[in-house]
């Protein structure tokens, strides 16, 4: 989700960067109080920001919910939202102070208080929901609030916490309207952001309307707005086809992407190259069939990206063989280095050293409905069969039960998309391969904690590079999990809405304010 490339209705426009000039030129003429429906298949796992760390989620809180800091439309690195200014103070990178604007309140009209920040950073990390974002604050050791100011004491130093204050983990809750130790149950929201949630049905839809009391980084307000959820990727191309949306985003099938055409005159097509990846993500626990390395090493052998990407997403994603994806600093071919072509031989060597049984049986899990995960699983699958080394066993369930089949420890592999929380490599590092990681698979090792940190101490990010890709090599010796592609990012409207381009653009923000009627 980083640089964007535009198709436009008259035009083709390759643009470098996300500086979108001639996008800019459109005058929003159009009736702001009308309705814009947007279309998706992610799908929302709770409403409490302590009870959620994904995709769907966090699009919805980006509106809803306000944080600290946020990202402008490209930006690299974190502008003043909720706060009026923050900053590391004294050396080390170990204190971080925040300074609240003067005239914020909640939608229901309560004044906002430094003590609801330190309430909302306190339960996150007290709730510790196994599907929560609490992760992404390993660093953080305690949070003080005095008059208007916030300040974070950090376990260790952390030149990314200011990242981490700009995604969802960093939503401001109202103290007195949210459990400080539960989930808060039902579906009232009540937070900061540019838009207020009117009504929510759970699977299918999430009503905005436009926040009037909103003060913060983003300018206006935005058009209301329907958000409707759908089952699967099918669902949304019928209703897309019906006339049912004004914009589509994540996911229409790999079929109907590739076949977009810049000429048709009915819609608009932005086309991203995102930093949204996915892995195969192994079980390392001891009960696990793939707790053995060199029989995750094997499953690293066999795999086939380039005919995964060609038979499955038909092009519309690109192969990756690293933890960090193309065009973030640190990126590396660490897979490629180590298993450069699918190699049957190698893979029978490694589990004939690791004294097993052939053929190796293990689970493997999917999201139901989350673009074209069937068909890759049944593609992995026949790859991982092919040379009777291994027994696969593919099962889908539904999104939250495939979040928490995972993270009991009940599969043995599973399929996850990973959608940068910011701009910054780091987000490919502690969450997913980190000691207590967000993927739930066991997996911890001394010398890519080590790394993490190493990392993280230093302010100049150009200069963590050489410490991501030492840390991508021992992942790929060790093999907790497998990358498999980065996806293109693809937002579709109709012909008269305009602001598509900055709606997902790589940040982790998702900015519905940003659609308007021509």
């Amino acid at each position: 989700m980083r640089s964007v490339r535009l198709w436009m209705v008259v035009a083709l426009l390759v643009v470098a960067g996300v500086g979108v000039a001639g996008w800019q030129l459109l005058p929003a003429r159009g009736d702001d109080s009308r309705t814009i429906t947007v279309g998706t298949t992610d799908a929302v796992t709770s409403l409490d920001p302590a009870g959620a760390y994904d995709a769907g989620s966090w699009a919805l809180f980006s509106n809803v919910f306000q944080s600290l800091l946020t990202f402008e439309p490209g930006g690299a690195k974190p502008v003043p939202d909720a706060a009026k200014s923050c900053a590391f103070t004294g050396a080390g990178l170990r204190t971080y102070r925040c300074t609240l604007r003067d005239d914020l309140t909640f939608a229901s009209g309560r004044e906002v208080t430094a003590e609801d920040v330190k309430f909302s950073f306190d339960r996150v990390r007290r709730i510790n929901d196994e599907v929560g974002p609490a992760s992404l604050l390993s660093t953080l050791g305690s949070v003080d609030a005095s008059g208007r100011t916030v300040t974070f004491h950090l376990s260790s130093p952390d030149a990314t916490f200011p990242f981490k204050l700009a995604t969802g983990a960093g939503a401001i809750v109202d103290s007195t309207r949210y459990p400080r130790r539960s989930l808060r149950t039902g579906t009232d929201v009540d937070g900061t952001g540019p838009y207020v949630l009117k009504s929510y049905t759970q699977s299918a839809k999430a009503v905005l309307a436009p926040n009037p009391r909103y003060k913060g980084a983003v300018d206006g307000l935005g058009s209301p707005v329907v958000l409707r959820y759908y089952a699967n990727s099918d669902a949304l191309q019928v209703a897309w086809k019906a006339k049912q949306l004004d914009v589509v985003a994540r996911q229409l099938p790999p079929a109907q992407l590739a076949a977009l055409s810049p000429s048709d005159p009915a819609q608009r097509v932005t086309e991203a190259d995102s930093a949204e990846t996915r892995n195969l993500v192994l079980n390392v626990r001891e009960s696990s069939p793939l707790h053995d390395r060199r029989v995750r090493q094997a499953v690293a052998s066999l795999i086939d990206r380039q005919e995964l990407v060609d038979r499955t997403y038909r092009g519309t994603t690109d192969a990756l063989y690293g933890l960090i994806p193309a065009g973030i600093t640190g990126h590396a071919t660490s897979f490629f280095d180590a298993y450069p072509k699918p190699d049957p031989k190698k893979a029978r060597a490694l589990l004939t050293e690791a004294g097993v049984s052939l053929p190796v049986r293990f689970t493997y899990g999917f999201a139901e409905g989350r673009g074209a995960a069937g068909e890759e699983a049944a593609e992995l699958k026949r790859q991982l069969e092919a040379d009777g080394l291994f027994k696969v066993t593919t099962e889908g369930f539904e999104w939250t039960e495939f979040q928490k089949k995972y993270a009991e420890g009940g599969l043995d592999a599973w399929a996850v998309g990973w959608v940068a929380d910011y701009p910054d490599a780091d987000t490919f590092g502690a969450p997913l391969v980190g000691t207590g990681n967000s993927m739930k698979n066991g997996y911890t090792n001394n010398v890519v904690d080590r790394l993490i940190k190493e990392t993280q101490d230093d302010a100049d990010r150009s200069r963590t590079a050489d410490a991501f890709r030492r840390l991508q090599q021992r992942v790929a010796e060790d093999v907790p999990l497998v990358p498999l592609w980065q996806r293109k990012d693809y937002v579709i409207s109709s012909e008269d809405i305009s602001g598509g381009q900055y709606l997902s653009d790589g940040t982790g923000v998702f900015r519905l304010w940003q659609l308007k009627w021509l």
